[in-house]
């Protein structure tokens, strides 16, 4: 199929370069101990938590962290980075969007999650590689791409689309958060005002790859979330969920003003003073 930009690669690609050394593959799981278990071979393997988030403050590594991370796993800055992971690629996405944050260009997504690779009986390993030390170097930063809640609380009074890519339930706020997720609870349910619904999995087949550039274009345009162009931004619960869909608008559908508000409701569901609706 089709996108925008040249992002994505499919299994047969992968299996086709698991020796290219010019390529590091990147597992990323919500569930972190299923890269132990059976992982593509060569894959280096993140924690979204407790490799990717700063130890200290609720945020990401800063660049210089980023950077030894990488280098330490033997990422550079000249190689290809394609990543990948569980629950139709959540946190592959993010790692891709924090990629991207990061100024590297040379990344793509594995158009399905891990459950497709082992699904069509792909080699797997449970080996855990081992790569000589790298330089990654982090020069930039796209804040073009990232909304903070100030940015959020300015666009109520813009033609900025808000698009919240939780379930039904969590928008209505007849939930706060799904089930098993209440440590990431806020204080409040309900939704940012004049947000339209779009869950993120509407974006996906049910093997957990993409739909097609023409299905998801009239997704989001029924939804009014593409519309002349207007700025968007794309928000969760802890800003995973949101990275998928930013990649969807600004990757695959080539929407360039798209910013993911990786604070997401765990941040402005506990605000005071931020404006907050209920019901569908």
């Amino acid at each position: 199929m089709s996108y925008a930009n040249d992002v994505l690669v499919e299994t047969d690609w992968v299996a086709d370069h698991l020796n290219d050394d010019s390529v590091r593959f990147v597992e990323v799981d919500e569930d972190a101990g299923l890269y132990a278990k059976a992982h593509i071979p060569g894959a280096i393997g993140f924690d979204w938590q407790a490799d990717l988030q700063d130890p200290v403050k609720r945020d990401f590594l800063g660049p210089e962290d980023f950077g030894k991370l990488m280098g330490e796993h033997g990422i550079s800055n000249d190689h290809t980075v394609v990543l990948y992971g569980d629950r139709n690629n959540w946190f592959a996405a993010y790692t891709y969007w924090y990629f991207r944050y990061y100024g590297h260009k040379d990344v793509k997504l594995v158009n399905g999650p891990r459950e497709k690779w082992i699904a069509e009986k792909r080699e797997t390993s449970a080996e855990v590689p081992s790569y000589d030390a790298a330089t990654f170097a982090v020069t930039s930063t796209d804040d073009a791409i990232r909304a903070f809640r100030d940015d959020v609380l300015t666009s109520l009074d813009s033609d900025t689309r808000l698009v919240d890519v939780r379930s039904p339930q969590e928008f209505a706020g007849e939930i706060i958060s799904p089930q098993g997720y209440e440590a990431e609870n806020a204080q409040r349910g309900g939704h940012i005002p004049g947000a339209a619904s779009v869950p993120w999995s509407q974006a996906v087949t049910e093997d957990g790859s993409f739909k097609s550039e023409e299905d998801l274009r009239k997704l989001y345009t029924e939804k009014g979330v593409l519309a002349d162009g207007a700025p968007v931004i794309s928000y969760c619960r802890i800003g995973e969920r949101a990275a998928h869909t930013w990649f969807v608008l600004h990757e695959l559908l080539g929407h360039e003003d798209v910013k993911n508000y990786d604070g997401s409701w765990t941040e402005w569901g506990s605000l005071v003073g931020a404006p907050i609706e209920v019901g569908s």
